[in-house]
């Protein structure tokens, strides 16, 4: 409140102790370049602000004011030491660092009815200046990340407070790479539960068993794959190995094999009830003995062409259709042989050609049912393929965003380091410019 001065910077003495309780890594790096990769901009806002923003005659900005607060003084005694401490810490540890200075809001009188105050009533210096500070804070602030850039929800904060708590309750200097393994444990593995929750869940929403065919059940797996991925991409947290993210395709690769399992074995029930009821009548056509006499060969193909139309005909059998009844023709088949040879009406050479129209039939349904099969092969081999490919697409969008994060924020600590170490060389040259005058 009022301006920048010692006794406020004072307040803020613990940052410069940050070194002594807390570490990024266990050894081998520059304790300060890896705090301020990690830490957040620093924002200082100053309320019922009374200075002019002048410096040596010229007007400055806020952001200026702050900079010039924070200026070390040159010596080594004691109190240059203690006066340069904190300082020193916010600029070693903050890379971004930015100031907002407010006026007083309206008059004292009208102070005491803020409450009642619309932004008419307030000074227009104090309106715009809180503006932009909600303008930087909604729009250009960054929330706060871990090493690396990797975004940190309300979630993740909690798990690390409690890494952090717990190293402290034992006498340990918490460590920022240790809590990022102990986090990505439970991040990772949360992600991958919630990744395979939403999956079945999907399935079980959309999937009618039996499919009609094996694509309809691979499209709906699909779909639900696709996002399970991206839900686990969005969820996890340092996944370096791509081991949970690994672990997570096989869990929904055993799933889907579950849902093909389940369709075929509903499939086959479907069709094997469709079945029994159509071809009702000619089993018992059969079991009473009815075609055994002349032209019954005749009959009984008719009946089972008829029964065959209708079974085909039937909705909901599924992708086993071909096979339950290529399954039930075969047994008929030794049947239908007896039939043809004990038609009397028919000569030998009808029941020659009858003989091999049968076979050709029976080589025909073979063909429907290999076919049946090869499509099925196929979309399994295509499932895997699209499977594999969706993975890698977004694993590696979720590397290059990593990658990128952690670019931007090495440059911003790099940035901040070299402007540093410009400025220090600037000052030694101007005291060393003036001592030659």
């Amino acid at each position: 409140m009022g301006t920048i001065d010692n006794t406020a910077l004072e307040k803020l003495q613990y940052v410069t102790e940050l070194t002594e309780h807390i570490k990024v890594k266990s050894s081998g790096y520059d304790q300060t370049t890896e705090l301020m990769r990690v830490f957040p901009s620093f924002v200082w806002t100053v309320r019922d602000f009374t200075l002019e923003l002048i410096l040596k005659g010229k007007p400055i900005t806020a952001d200026q004011y702050l900079e010039n607060a924070l200026k070390l003084k040159p010596g080594h005694s004691a109190e240059i030491l203690r006066h340069n401490q904190v300082r020193q810490g916010l600029r070693d540890f903050f890379a971004e660092r930015r100031c907002f200075v407010f006026e007083r809001p309206a008059s004292t009188k009208n102070m005491r009815r803020m409450e009642e105050l619309t932004d008419k009533d307030l000074d227009s210096d104090f309106v715009e200046a809180a503006k932009q500070f909600c303008s930087h804070i909604f729009s250009s602030a960054k929330p706060k990340t871990m090493r690396g850039g990797l975004g940190v929800t309300g979630r993740m904060l909690g798990s690390l407070a409690e890494t952090y708590v717990e190293a402290i309750r034992s006498g340990q200097v918490p460590c920022l790479d240790s809590a990022v393994e102990s986090l990505a444990l439970i991040q990772n593995g949360r992600a991958v539960t919630e990744a395979l929750e939403f999956y079945q869940r999907e399935m079980e929403r959309w999937v009618r068993l039996p499919t009609e065919t094996q694509e309809a059940l691979s499209k709906i797996h699909a779909d639900a794959e696709k996002q399970a991925v991206s839900i686990f991409v969005s969820g996890s947290f340092n996944d370096q190995e791509h081991k949970y993210q690994l672990e997570l395709m096989r869990s929904v690769q055993e799933r889907y094999e579950e849902w093909c399992r389940r369709n075929v074995q509903e499939s086959r029930r479907v069709c094997r009830g469709v079945l029994s009821r159509v071809f009702a009548g000619l089993d018992e056509g059969v079991v009473g003995g009815s075609y055994m006499r002349p032209g019954g060969h005749g009959t009984y193909r008719s009946h089972l062409e008829k029964a065959t139309q209708l079974y085909r005909a039937a909705e909901g059998t599924g992708l086993l259709r071909e096979e339950v009844l290529t399954d039930y023709l075969k047994e008929k088949s030794a049947v239908g042989e007896n039939i043809l040879a004990a038609d009397r009406s028919l000569t030998e050479a009808q029941q020659r050609m009858e003989a091999e129209k049968m076979k050709r039939e029976e080589a025909e349904q073979q063909q429907r049912l290999l076919e049946d099969y090869n499509r099925i092969q196929e979309q399994a081999i295509q499932d895997q393929q699209r499977s594999n490919q969706e993975n890698l697409r977004q694993m590696e969008a979720k590397m290059e965003e990593q990658r990128q994060r952690a670019k931007e924020e090495l440059e911003r600590a790099v940035s901040a380091k070299l402007k540093v170490r410009w400025r220090r060389r600037w000052r030694r040259r101007w005291r060393r410019a003036c001592s030659l005058r």
